[in-house]
Order: C-alpha cells, then structure tokens, then sequence
C-alpha cells in the first residue's frame, strides 16, 4: 500500500511557474513508479511527466522544455517544477504510483492522491 498527497496547486498568469508536490508514504520497498497526470473538466486523466524506480524521468511533448521532475533525498516526495505555464496547463493534477514499470496508462495505477489545482490565467 502506498499513500499519496499532493499540495502546491495555485492560480498564477500565464508565464509564471509553479512546483507542486507528491509525497508518498507506505511500503515501496523495491522502488515504485510514481506519475503526474492532469485532468481537464469531464475529460479523463492524462499523463504529464514519470519517473521509473531507477530515477529517470519521461514527459510528455507538450511539457518537455517546461516541467521538471526531482525527487528530494528520501525518495518520497516526487516534485514537478512547471515553468512558462499555459492556460491549457489549467487542470487538477494528480499523482500515481505503483510497483514495477512505468507506464503513461492511469489504469495501471492502484494508488492516487486527491489531487491539485492548478490554475493559469491568460
């Protein structure tokens, strides 16, 4: 089992940056992937950014060159460092994880926070 819970969502203008934060507690012996997604209103979650158990990060085309994702000394807490935000970026961001590969698929994922806002405007 593993725990999540994500904070640092706020309402910015378009061009500012903003760093949310997962962090995870629970067994995750053997390292777990853990995963950004955001969902815009009546739409399903989509993938943002990963990172696998070995620490290497995955993003998105339409993130990459603006997010970042860093992880602090314990492993626990997964950070997403989002700079140069869009109004599209506007959605309520969550975060995943679960054992074994990484994977884009929300279905994949067993363990969820309860997620955060984010709010860019023009």
């Amino acid at each position: 089992q593993v725990q999540l819970f994500e904070s640092g969502g706020d309402s910015v203008p378009a061009g500012g940056s903003l760093r949310p934060s997962c962090a995870a507690s629970g067994n995750m012996l053997g390292g777990v992937c853990m995963a950004w997604f955001r969902r815009y209103p009546g739409q399903e979650r989509e993938g943002v950014a990963r990172m696998d158990r070995d620490g290497r990060p995955t993003y998105v085309d339409s993130v990459k060159g603006r997010f970042i994702l860093s992880k602090d000394n314990n492993q626990r807490t997964l950070y997403l460092q989002m700079n140069d935000l869009k109004p599209e970026d506007t959605a309520m961001y969550f975060c995943g994880a679960d054992y074994g590969e990484c994977t884009f698929r929300a279905g994949w994922y067993n363990y969820w926070g309860q997620g955060t806002q984010v709010t860019v405007s023009s």
